[in-house]
């Protein structure tokens, strides 16, 4: 089994420590970094498979350094922040992260999204030797995703796209033209109950939008159905 590297950054090294004694108990390497400069140089020397990244460091805080590292990478990134207004949570999945962590928190539920977050990793073929054998190319439009190869491009144009972002637009292509609640959409692409997950779901799917549509305030894809919830239009 492959021992997967995790980037820890925080500036508070007590905090650094407890999260790095708790994973290596479960067999994963973590690496420390103390501000964003530093995490992303070692992004950029070592295979990462997951950050954990504090929001408020000096030098470069976690938000400009999820900016910086999704204009090149899809690693799961799980933000820390003792900030727990829904503006704080929705900005910081704007700019890329995966998920969003409030502080003080649990080792134990941290290390259960650390699991979850790789799981999805996996399965999204991050990993080469991870890909599936068979090949499976869905599309509707101009829109077409290769779920071998994890690309999606729309009207022959590569888009990049983070991994739940991916998995969403995945599932909901899978079901072009059928409606889905968005505690449906939560459940099938995170795998828990759903609890609170408007916000959330409306942020990827507003990212989703800007990726894939001309014009995202009148998408030709990726549709709300008002008081029910969101749809891929069937197109031939």
């Amino acid at each position: 089994m492959e021992r997967y590297k995790i980037l820890v950054c925080d500036d508070d090294k007590e905090i650094v420590e407890a999260i790095q004694v708790y994973l290596e108990q479960d067999g994963y390497q973590v690496l420390k970094a103390y501000d964003g400069v530093q995490a992303l140089e070692i992004q950029q020397k070592e295979q990462i498979h997951l950050i954990i990244m504090d929001v408020m460091m000096p030098h470069m805080d976690g938000l400009e350094a999820t900016m910086k590292l999704r204009k090149e990478n899809r690693v799961p990134i799980i933000l820390l922040s003792a900030k727990s207004e829904d503006k704080d949570k929705i900005r910081g999945l704007n700019l890329g992260a995966d998920d969003y962590i409030v502080k003080p928190f649990s080792l134990m539920e941290l290390k259960a999204r650390v699991k979850s977050q790789l799981r999805r990793y996996m399965e999204l073929g991050a990993f080469p030797q991870e890909v599936p054998e068979n090949k499976h190319i869905y599309h509707t439009g101009g829109l077409w995703i290769d779920d071998e190869r994890k690309q999606v491009t729309v009207d022959g144009e590569e888009v990049r796209l983070t991994p739940i972002d991916y998995k969403i637009l995945l599932f909901l292509v899978q079901n072009a033209g059928k409606v889905f609640r968005i505690n449906q959409i939560y459940e099938s692409v995170w795998g828990s109950n759903a609890f609170d997950a408007d916000n959330t779901v409306a942020v990827h799917i507003r990212r989703i939008r800007e990726k894939i549509e001309i014009n995202p305030k009148e998408p030709k894809y990726l549709k709300v159905v008002w008081g029910m919830g969101y749809r891929v239009e069937k197109l031939d």
